[in-house]
């Protein structure tokens, strides 16, 4: 089915947590979302929720075949408009654990990358005009001795996302860079137990659908891990070292 003149909306990784709840606001509010994800399943009760609002296309970021899946979202929705990339892992271990850091690289980094690259150059060659949205995380800020290739890899996205952002702006381009950075939030991917300001899935859903819609370009979620970010950056080695 071709959706005309609504906003389009892509979602990279929308079968649970903050994907799946943006997938919802959207789709609320009048917008043709193309919903992506891993689980078909979970793909089909979403789309159940929107029908006439909700496509869905399954795969992989880390598959071998993801720019035929990008092109047959677009085939689907007719254009784009906003890209959301909500895909990423993080493993807790109190080991080094090789396959862990494998699987995160993968994703956060290479599935990421490939996703953005992607979407930023469709804008470019489609008249410089769209909004790119990543969920990176307040784990970016330092390195964490639980998830050391998880806070590297979100490190990677904040960084990459700020060089677009100034990419865009040197090349007066309209493409509009939005980097979310959450704290805690009640997903599936929140692990550990010395977890505070926990976030449900809807109000950080609120929160970062205001982001997006104010085209912001780096925003924390909730509101008060702004704190926590700027502590995490000037908290000196010698005491950062203690807990992170």
């Amino acid at each position: 089915m071709l959706f005309m003149k609504s906003q389009k909306v892509v979602i990279i990784g929308a079968t649970s947590g903050m994907g799946r709840e943006l997938a919802r606001i959207y789709a609320s509010r009048g917008s043709i979302v193309a919903a992506t994800g891993r689980r078909q399943d979970l793909l089909y009760s979403l789309r159940m929720e929107f029908p006439n609002r909700i496509v869905t296309e399954c795969f992989d970021v880390t598959g071998n075949s993801n720019i035929g899946h990008l092109e047959s979202i677009l085939g689907k929705i007719g254009g784009l408009d906003l890209f959301i990339v909500c895909a990423g892992i993080g493993i807790v271990s109190e080991n080094l654990d090789r396959e862990a850091d494998r699987k995160t690289i993968d994703t956060n980094i290479n599935g990421f990358a490939e996703m953005i690259n992607w979407a930023f150059n469709y804008f470019v060659e489609h008249g410089g005009n769209g909004q790119i949205v990543n969920i990176s995380s307040i784990a970016s800020w330092r390195g964490n001795s639980w998830a050391p290739a998880y806070s590297a890899s979100k490190a990677f996205q904040s960084v990459y996302l700020e060089g677009l952002h100034m990419k865009a702006r040197k090349m007066k381009w309209g493409i509009v860079i939005t980097d979310i950075q959450p704290g805690f939030v009640n997903t599936n991917m929140s692990q550990g137990n010395k977890r505070f300001w926990v976030a449900s899935v809807e109000k950080a859903g609120r929160q970062i659908y205001r982001a997006i819609e104010a085209k912001r370009f780096r925003v924390f979620v909730t509101k008060r891990w702004r704190m926590i970010a700027w502590a995490m950056k000037w908290a000196p080695g010698f005491l950062y070292h203690r807990v992170g």
